[in-house]
């Protein structure tokens, strides 16, 4: 590890979409290898993958065991975004390899745009905007909407930093919210229920932000949105695994559910036909925290997680599963 980072020369790998203040934020001892797709991997020389002792993960780009034990060195994954279920932590804990993320610099964006995504969609603000453009209201007027936050209650699931800060918006909105999660939260007075579906009960609207992976895949499923009834509503911000996508659109097409609002998806960015088609879904191509001013600053964490490193010292994020040793 690293205390003189000034002078020696450190090769690190850019992995994934090109950022320029990724590609431009670092100073010129290090040297930098980049490569967009796991499939360009293969391009890289062993001499050089023997040489890579950091790895700056850009977006969404496989980083499983296979791909971290091809550098042999590497020390730190700095990886973009608070999400980081396509990097493979266990390896990486395994392996003393430091795995950071982007956390706190998108909190307020995200649920910014998890309310919006929610209104939008009770209040049918696209479908208007359509009405508005075909010239239709001229000829008459926009039917009312069936929804409304007037008379909801929100179930979070999810109630980590971003779930917290949604539902601080709601609280202001004087929208009664209640919280599923593994435990309950810490420093939290709304309600927690232990099962997912007995708050769905409870409920008539599920904003999602949870981490993805194999712990949370498809927990909304035929059940839960069953038990959400033909008043619900579904807004998903944290990942597309976390939803039953075959279910969802099921629920949407026969009223199961009232309507959904989108930000992620099961294989983005390949959204299925049949959700495109429907009405009754807001669709966003997954923008939570696709602001320049936020996308720079979560682009400037993921650079200096990395400098901290090899300057000897702690990076700002690092993920529970690696927690520092020695720093």
């Amino acid at each position: 590890m690293a205390g003189n980072a000034a002078q020696e020369k450190i090769d690190v790998l850019i992995y994934g979409p090109s950022k320029p203040v990724i590609d431009g934020g670092f100073p010129a001892n290090f040297v930098l290898h980049k490569f967009q797709k796991q499939s360009d991997l293969s391009q890289i020389s062993p001499d050089v993958a023997a040489r890579i002792r950091g790895i700056a993960v850009t977006g969404l780009v496989p980083t499983d065991a296979a791909m971290l034990g091809s550098f042999p060195k590497v020390e730190i994954v700095s990886s973009f975004g608070v999400g980081y279920d396509h990097v493979d932590a266990k390896y990486a804990a395994g392996h003393d390899i430091i795995v950071t993320n982007t956390p706190d610099v998108l909190t307020e964006e995200v649920a910014d745009v998890a309310l919006g995504l929610l209104i939008a969609t009770a209040r049918e603000f696209i479908p208007a905007d359509r009405f508005v453009r075909a010239g239709e209201w001229s000829k008459k007027g926009f039917p009312l909407s069936p929804g409304s936050l007037r008379d909801r209650k929100v179930g979070m699931v999810g109630m980590g930093r971003i779930g917290q800060a949604i539902a601080r918006r709601l609280d202001a909105s004087l929208v009664p919210v209640v919280y599923h999660s593994r435990n309950p939260a810490k420093g939290v007075s709304y309600k927690h229920y232990p099962n997912l579906a007995e708050m769905a009960k409870d409920v008539d609207t599920l904003i999602i932000i949870t981490p993805g992976g194999p712990s949370t895949a498809k927990i909304v499923n035929a059940e839960v949105l069953k038990a959400l009834g033909p008043r619900g509503i579904v807004v998903n911000v944290a990942r597309g695994s976390v939803i039953d996508e075959p279910a969802l659109i099921s629920a949407l097409k026969d009223g199961t559910i009232m309507a959904a609002g989108l930000d992620v998806f099961a294989n983005e960015p390949n959204v299925p036909e049949e959700l495109r088609a429907l009405q009754n879904v807001v669709l966003l191509p997954h923008i939570g925290s696709a602001s320049v001013s936020t996308r720079n600053a979560m682009d400037q964490l993921v650079v200096d997680n990395l400098k901290l490193w090899f300057e000897g010292k702690a990076p700002l994020t690092p993920i529970a599963e690696t927690p520092l040793k020695g720093r």
